[in-house]
């Protein structure tokens, strides 16, 4: 099947890159061995560079891992738009027959928007134990689980927490995630051919899962950068896009790591006011807002600071405010 490309192209110069900072990048990869299995670079809604690895390509959908949370948190801001919820809705008031019998005072404070921040209040990931039930109802698994702080006050990546925005949506309206989002999102988008694992009950597992292709992460990318517009339509709310990408919860001092300058809705905020969905093993959906400028990578390695610091490094000084003489030699080498 021939591979359609739905993005605009243009070279590097055009949308005020330098190609020699692609190619300083591409080499930083390999001698680094990263493992990159794809690489899509886009300036001003154009993609300027890209290029898969084998046996990866252009056709074939990849593992999202944790980059699925940020698909998650995009449904969850269509509901919120549709009135279907709200961010201050109780997480027990969803699924009153799950609940324990006695309800913790921090179990009865969760609300939605402590799922979409990783604020839940537990003092450990909720995944295992959740996946643990024998019974397969693994929405009961998360809220057996003791909330140790109050939420909102305290950081923890919580995959589980992903998967009950997930059970949650498919509680109101009936669809699972991909069947919820495929109208609002992935259609408009262009994007086809998704998947996404299912737990034992048939609910999406939202916090990891997703299948989709690279240029399908770019274009979600271009999406988010162009806060919510798609083709001048807008889809969903600027105001969702901005709480989902901000600084929502903190989650370290800042400093060289790119998993500590604080946490959206299921985004996390980078160096350089920048911010990105992302994976296990490296799958990247970096926007870069002050650049214009989008970049998206899937991978399997083992160090994700590296592919960030070689973005940082190499990729951000090459773009430039406007545009730029052809460099034949580079974009040919």
């Amino acid at each position: 099947m021939e591979y359609q490309k739905r993005l605009p192209r243009s070279t590097p110069e055009e949308q005020g890159i330098c190609s020699s900072g692609i190619i300083d990048f591409l080499k930083g990869v390999s001698e680094k061995k990263l493992g990159l299995h794809s690489f899509m670079l886009l300036r001003h809604g154009h993609v300027v560079a890209e290029g898969w690895w084998s046996p990866y390509a252009p056709e074939k959908p990849h593992m999202l891992f944790s980059l699925s949370k940020s698909f998650t948190s995009t449904a969850i801001g269509f509901a919120v738009q549709e009135a279907l919820l709200s961010l201050e809705d109780k997480v027990v008031s969803f699924f009153p027959e799950e609940a324990p019998k006695d309800i913790s005072e921090n179990l009865a404070a969760m609300e939605v928007k402590h799922l979409l921040s990783m604020s839940t209040g537990h003092a450990e990931d909720t995944t295992g134990p959740m996946m643990q039930q024998k019974d397969g109802n693994w929405v009961q698994g998360f809220l057996a689980c003791p909330v140790v702080y109050k939420p909102g006050t305290h950081f923890l990546y919580n995959t589980g927490a992903t998967y009950m925005l997930s059970a949650i949506l498919q509680k109101i309206t009936g669809q699972t995630l991909l069947e919820y989002l495929t109208p609002r999102l992935f259609e408009p988008l262009g994007i086809s051919g998704a998947t996404w694992d299912s737990c034992p009950r048939g609910i999406n597992t939202g916090g990891f899962g997703l299948k989709v292709k690279t240029e399908d992460i770019a274009a979600f990318g271009q999406f988010y950068l162009q806060k919510g517009l798609w083709n001048g339509r807008r889809l969903l709310s600027e105001d969702w896009i901005e709480k989902a990408t901000g600084f929502q919860v903190s989650n370290g001092n800042g400093g060289e790591s790119d998993w500590t300058q604080g946490y959206g809705y299921q985004f996390w905020r980078c160096r350089h006011n920048a911010y990105r969905g992302d994976g296990a093993f490296g799958q990247y959906c970096i926007v870069m807002p002050e650049q214009d400028a989008v970049v998206a990578i899937t991978s399997g390695l083992g160090d994700m600071q590296a592919v960030l610091n070689l973005v940082w490094d190499c990729l951000l000084p090459a773009i430039k405010p406007g545009t730029l003489a052809a460099d034949g030699y580079k974009q040919a080498e």
